[in-house]
């Protein structure tokens, strides 16, 4: 029998699969307990519309990224910061200040995680990536300055 599995069964599947399954096993262990729906026309059409919706979204996400990580690759953005006399900063320079001046300049408002930055304590020019979507991402820079 086919069933769709509305949670994890360990030996049997994931989540949102199609599955075979004896048919004593579905009526006795999985459709008492709520853990999986007979694959019946309804339930197929509902399946193929889950997974076209799903595919839309990625493809719409993946397609926005691509066009700002277009729009942002190689540019440099500017920031001030507070430095002795020998070009040291007084601390450093975070991801979430990188993160709060891309959104300001560009609008694009990005999680301080995801951007890749090495360790900025002096004034300088330093490369940083930007990871905006799975297999994409956008090499900025960032110029620090008094």
């Amino acid at each position: 029998m086919k069933v769709f599995l509305k949670a994890d069964v360990k030996g049997l599947g994931k989540k949102g699969e199609l599955v075979n399954a004896s048919d004593g096993y579905a009526r006795n262990f999985l459709f008492p307990r709520q853990l999986a729906t007979e694959a019946n026309a309804q339930a197929m059409s509902e399946f193929k519309n889950k997974q076209q919706a799903e595919k839309y979204r990625i493809d719409t996400e993946t397609a926005a990224a691509k066009a700002n990580a277009e729009r942002m690759s190689g540019k440099t953005i500017k920031l001030t910061a507070k430095g002795g006399a020998n070009g040291k900063l007084f601390g450093s320079v975070t991801s979430k200040e990188i993160a709060a001046k891309v959104k300001e300049e560009f609008g694009i408002d990005i999680d301080k995680r995801k951007i890749a930055v090495e360790d900025i304590k002096q004034f300088g020019t330093y490369e940083f990536e930007v990871k905006l979507y799975a297999g994409i991402s956008a090499k900025m820079f960032v110029m620090v300055g008094e």
